[in-house]
């Protein structure tokens, strides 16, 4: 293809430029959203404030993101993304490994996904979001802890799944954590000696 003279190609670093920076951009929104709706109630955010709080126009944030629910979604799987890649490096079958990750996990986000449970039947996108996670919660109990539960009959494994579930879950961290009082160390032995009681009293663990 002929270029007139006095004329060129775009240079691709510019192009490339273009794109990272765009990409810092939505990025920088969506981090700025995270707070806002992590520390303020959903009725109170708005699309200014989250602009403000991220040094754009909220004509740039409506047209990356849409409406206020529409953001609120994309923030809240930003921080599933997160959550889920450090909950992930959990292995299966140590139970001191896992309680360590789990409790890490609740130490940086716990308070956070407290103030959006509370709000769970405000929005669609935010039930949406707790459903997910407490999907996600249960998947990842019956994979850390599957060398107990594989192989048990299925009553005894719903039953050993629900109690793992629940002293795992997010509001046991917050009784022992928050209302009780109990320091981070101190949370997560209180955790894995309630996991430790479970799988003994389930009898030994399934070799793989």
């Amino acid at each position: 293809m002929n270029i007139r003279a006095g004329q060129s190609t775009p240079r691709p670093y510019r192009m490339v430029a273009r794109a990272d920076a765009a990409e810092a951009t939505g990025a920088r929104i969506l981090e700025a959203a995270r707070r806002e709706f992590g520390e303020l109630l959903y009725d109170q955010v708005s699309l200014k404030a989250v602009a403000d709080r991220s040094s754009v126009t909220v004509q740039t944030v409506i047209r990356r993101f849409g409406s206020k629910e529409s953001l609120f979604a994309a923030a809240a799987q930003r921080r599933s993304d997160e959550i889920r890649r450090q909950r992930d490096a959990a292995p299966a079958g140590d139970i001191a490994a896992a309680t360590r990750v789990l409790i890490d996990s609740y130490e940086r986000w716990g308070d956070e996904q407290l103030h959006l449970l509370a709000q769970e039947r405000r929005t669609e996108a935010m039930g949406a979001t707790v459903a997910s996670g407490r999907r996600y919660h249960r998947a990842w109990v019956e994979r850390v802890f599957a060398p107990w539960l594989d192989g048990r009959a299925a009553q005894h494994r719903k039953r050993l799944t629900a109690q793992l579930v629940a002293v795992t879950d997010l509001y046991t961290w917050r009784v022992f954590r928050r209302d009780l009082g109990l320091s981070r160390v101190e949370t997560e032995a209180a955790v894995r000696d309630l996991v430790e009681r479970l799988t003994a009293a389930a009898g030994e663990p399934q070799r793989r």
